[in-house]
């Protein structure tokens, strides 16, 4: 074992070896960032479920309360900042060739510096008319709380996935063509039962890829052919790089 972190020399050797490499990342990562997984922990939102909020319908109905969730949310995204983990996946990048397939909308693997991210679920960040499909990227500011309207005069909504919608088009297909092609998968901080996403890992191992769980909850990633490592993102993908960077140096 490696450090206080249970890491055999055998998974490090077959990760230096490694050419192309998969990080797919979930809440977990953002939640070190002190993003929470879904919705406010206080005030109004507590009120609400994420999927009386997150979806097209109650849009329609509500836009400006659905627009002031997001607003919170983005507020919350724009002060927290990439952690130790996101800076390891883009360190990564001086010897493999990496791919970030992420479920989150929070924009932190782009802000850190991963050069190949692919968003299954869109990007808080940037927003999009829901009648001519123009997107809109920056910061949009409500006023007195009205929605936002694109020139055609449709309603501009967030350019993320929500409940019954289907995923951006193409994007998980090139993630599956990446899984499938790839040498070494990690799955870090997602529970891996929301669909289609959670069928990448089985497209990574049926084409020999080793596929690496990284959680700080061991549930049900430590079977088959699978590694497991136990900790916080922040902590192990760190450790790892340090021991692949020696063995790459030597």
């Amino acid at each position: 074992m490696t450090d206080e972190l249970k890491i055999s020399r055998e998974l490090i050797d077959k990760l230096a070896d490694s050419r192309k490499i998969v990080f797919f990342t979930g809440s977990g990562v953002s939640a070190e960032s002190g993003i929470p997984t879904f919705r406010g922990d206080d005030g109004l939102w507590k009120r609400f479920s994420a999927q009386e909020l997150a979806n097209f319908d109650s849009f329609m109905r509500n836009p400006d309360l659905v627009w002031e969730w997001y607003q919170y949310r983005r507020r919350i995204i724009h002060d927290s900042h990439p952690n130790a983990g996101h800076h390891a996946i883009v360190n990564f990048e001086k010897y493999f060739d990496v791919t970030v397939v992420t479920q989150n909308v929070d924009n932190l693997h782009q802000r850190a510096g991963s050069s190949r991210v692919l968003e299954l679920h869109g990007n808080i960040t940037r927003n999009k008319c829901i009648q001519c499909g123009e997107f809109y990227s920056g910061e949009i500011h409500l006023e007195d709380n009205t929605p936002p309207h694109c020139g055609c005069g449709g309603l501009i909504r967030p350019d993320v996935v929500w409940f019954g919608e289907n995923l951006p088009e193409g994007v998980y297909e090139q993630a599956e063509e990446r899984c499938e092609s790839c040498d070494v998968m990690f799955v870090i901080g997602t529970s891996g039962v929301v669909y289609p996403a959670a069928l990448l890992p089985s497209a990574a191992l049926s084409s020999g890829a080793i596929v690496i769980d990284v959680n700080i909850d061991e549930g049900d990633h430590h079977h088959g052919k699978r590694y497991f490592i136990k900790g916080r993102s922040g902590e192990v993908l760190p450790l790892l790089f340090e021991h692949v960077k020696r063995l790459k140096e030597y």
